[in-house]
C-alpha cells in the first residue's frame, strides 16, 4: 500500500489527552479521517478540521484505510479491536491496523496472528512524550510489526513524531514502552524528592531547577514535569490511572520472565497510594503529593 496525504484514509479511534493532537497532525498533513470516541464530543474539534464521524470502530474501519487506535486500558484495545463491532470485524484485506496504546505485548501478538489471517497487516506503536509531546509532533514513537508495513506508513509517523524506530515483530513496540515507562517510574520519585529536599533546606525551587537541570542529573521529568510541581500544576499530561496500568503490565511480563525488578515495584506502590488518596485522574507529577504527605509537608499550600 502507498500511503500519502490526499491518497489513503485514515481511521482513528480515540481523542484523549494525546490523540487528538495526533490525529489533528495528520488531517493538517491532508490526511482525510474518520473518527470515533466513546464521549462523541471529545471528538467535535477534529470533526470542525475537517474530519468524518463514526458510530463505531467497525464502521470506522470499513471506510479506512489505515486505522489508528489509542485508548486507556488492554481489555479497551481487545474491544475496540476484536470485538463483535470493532475494527477487525470491519477491515478488508490490504488495511493496515496501528495500535497506540501502550498495551500487553502479548495482546499485540495475539491482534497481529488473527489479523494476518484476514489479510491485514498490524502493528503496535506506543509513544513516549506526554501531552506535550503529541500537541509539539515530536513523540518517541516505538514499533513493532511487518517492516514493510512500517515502513509504508513513514509519511504518518513523521507527521506525528520525531523519534521513529522500528525495534522488531509484532509486540516488540509493546516491550519497548515498558523499558521506557521502568526509566521513568524510578526517575519520577528522584525528581519529586529532590524537589522536597530543595525545600525543606530552605532553597529557590526555580534557582535549583537552573544548576540541576543542565548537569548530569537532568531528565525529560525533571524540565518538563518539575515546573508543574513547582506551580502546582497536576493537570494530566499523562494519567496516574494510566500510569499504575503500565507498571503492572511491565510488573507482570518481569515476573513471567524471572527478573526482578524491585524499583518499579516501589514506584508502583507508591503511585497505588497516589490513587488511593484520589489522584488517579492526575497527571504522573502528582506522585509529588504523595511523597511530600510522608513528611507531613502540605506542599500545595506551602
Amino acid at each position: 500500500m502507498k500511503v500519502a496525504p490526499g491518497q489513503t484514509k485514515i481511521g482513528w479511534i480515540g481523542v484523549g489527552v494525546m490523540g487528538a493532537s495526533m490525529c489533528g497532525h495528520l488531517i493538517a498533513k491532508g490526511f482525510s479521517a474518520t473518527v470515533f470516541n466513546r464521549t462523541k464530543s471529545r471528538a467535535q474539534p477534529l470533526v470542525d478540521k475537517g474530519a468524518q464521524w463514526a458510530d463505531s470502530p467497525k464502521a470506522v474501519a470499513q471506510g479506512s484505510d489505515v486505522i489508528f487506535t489509542i485508548v486507556g486500558f488492554p481489555h479497551d484495545v481487545r474491544d475496540v479491536m476484536l470485538g463483535d463491532d470493532g475494527v477487525l470485524a470491519g477491515c478488508k484485506k490490504g488495511n493496515i491496523i496501528v495500535d497506540m496504546t501502550t498495551s500487553e505485548p502479548s495482546l499485540a501478538v495475539e491482534i497481529a496472528e488473527r489479523a494476518k489471517a484476514k489479510g491485514v497487516a498490524s502493528i503496535d506503536a506506543p509513544v513516549s512524550g506526554g501531552d506535550v509531546g503529541a500537541r509539539e509532533a515530536r513523540l518517541s514513537i516505538m514499533i513493532g510489526g511487518d517492516e514493510a508495513a512500517v515502513e509504508a506508513l513513514a509519511p504518518c509517523w513523521e507527521a506525528m513524531g520525531k523519534t521513529i524506530v522500528r525495534q522488531g515483530g509484532p509486540g516488540a513496540g509493546q516491550h519497548t514502552k515498558m523499558v521506557n515507562q521502568t526509566l521513568i517510574a524510578t526517575n519520577m520519585i528522584g525528581v519529586c524528592e529532590a524537589l522536597l529536599y530543595a525545600h525543606k533546606a530552605g532553597l529557590d525551587l526555580e534557582t535549583v531547577m537552573q544548576s540541576v537541570g543542565s548537569g548530569a542529573a537532568g531528565s525529560w521529568s525533571l524540565a518538563n514535569l518539575g515546573p508543574r510541581i513547582i506551580q502546582n500544576n497536576f493537570d494530566p499530561g499523562f494519567f496516574v490511572d494510566h500510569f499504575i496500568k503500565d507498571m503492572g503490565i511491565a510488573l507482570d511480563e518481569a515476573k513471567r520472565m524471572k527478573l526482578s525488578l524491585p524499583g518499579l515495584a516501589l514506584a508502583h506502590q507508591l503511585y497505588v497510594a497516589l490513587k488511593a488518596q484520589g489522584h488517579g485522574l492526575d497527571g504522573t507529577q502528582a506522585l509529588h503529593l504523595a511523597l511530600a504527605s510522608l513528611s507531613n509537608i502540605d506542599w500545595k499550600n506551602r
